[in-house]
């Protein structure tokens, strides 16, 4: 069904790119009797030009999980309470940028910080594309602030980790065997309400040959947690497939990439200036407040062409 939902919605911009075209047609030709459609033109070629970008960036999202809903998880670094409220603050851009784009949210599983902010958080976004845009955020992220959290109002720097992965239904290629499972149940705590906290229904799963842990919190049965734990497995395995590809074309590539995967890959400084800057594309703002905001087009483009400029690059070079 999402496979046809694609491509309905692939018919329907060719006939609006189509329609657009013609109208930019007549209006020109009427503009030699009445400059004053001049106005209507604009209009149109801004709508005509705006759908254009928007469709180069999809041409760009041909991977096999691109169209997927997205996994996305949160964990601050070492520092405490102010990598704990760092971690909030970009829980909070993602879902005012799921916001804007369209996507539905769920919330997988969350846990408080001990003081402020949170230790975890793991969202489902669902949408067109959800997958093939989000990835663009998956690294690291530093920020750089004077600390409420500081009575000598001091610098801060912190880190924290975003991982983002497509979900995957079911696929061929992720095979689980339940004798690499350890299973356990626990009773679930933080944001869902009073129910979460009163029977055993949270589960954690561990995948013991790669060591990967899942858990899921926010059914009241311990039968759909179950479920959703495991759907977040098989696509953290998906993804280390993935990765492990991309290791396989960069080593094999002779030219050296300036970011390695898991890098640093962009910085939020509030102090002693304002500038957002992504290190992978050199992509940067001076409006921090607007990016908070959840507005990251600007960077998820800049991504998806550096990206596809790689892909280009490591097709020339391995032939």
């Amino acid at each position: 069904m999402r496979e046809q939902a694609s491509i309905q919605q692939n018919i329907d911009l060719a006939k609006k790119i189509i329609d657009l075209e013609e109208d930019i047609s007549v209006h020109r030709e009427l503009m030699k009797e009445d400059e004053e459609l001049g106005t209507d033109l604009i209009e149109i070629l801004k709508e005509y030009y705006g759908i254009i970008d928007e469709t180069e960036l999809k041409m760009m999202l041909s991977g096999k999980y691109d169209n997927n809903p997205a996994i996305l998880t949160i964990h601050p670094g070492a520092g405490g309470t102010e990598s704990q409220d760092w971690a909030s603050m970009l829980y909070r851009m993602y879902s005012r940028y799921c916001d804007k784009a369209g996507f539905k949210v769920q919330i997988l599983d969350f846990q408080d910080g001990e003081e402020a902010g949170i230790k975890s958080v793991t969202l489902r976004a669902e949408g067109d594309f959800a997958y093939g845009y989000l990835k663009a955020e998956s690294g690291v992220h530093r920020l750089v602030r004077i600390s409420p959290f500081d009575a000598s109002k001091r610098r801060h720097t912190s880190f924290t980790s975003v991982h983002v992965m497509p979900e995957i239904e079911s696929d061929d290629d992720i095979v689980i065997d339940e004798k690499d499972l350890r299973i356990d149940t626990y009773r679930s705590s933080g944001a869902g309400g009073q129910h979460v906290n009163t029977t055993d229904s949270a589960i954690r799963i561990t995948h013991i040959p790669s060591g990967i842990v899942t858990q899921c919190q926010n059914e009241r049965s311990q039968h759909k947690n179950k479920a959703t734990a495991m759907k977040v497995l098989r696509s953290r395995l998906a993804q280390l497939q993935v990765d492990a590809h991309a290791e396989e074309v960069k080593s094999s590539s002779a030219q050296k990439k300036e970011i390695a995967w898991g890098s640093q890959i962009r910085s939020y400084v509030m102090h002693p200036y304002q500038m957002v800057k992504d290190h992978r594309t050199n992509e940067e703002t001076s409006n921090v407040d607007k990016v908070m905001e959840g507005s990251l087009q600007n960077f998820i483009r800049a991504y998806l062409l550096f990206s596809s400029s790689e892909e280009d690059q490591d097709q020339a070079l391995n032939g």
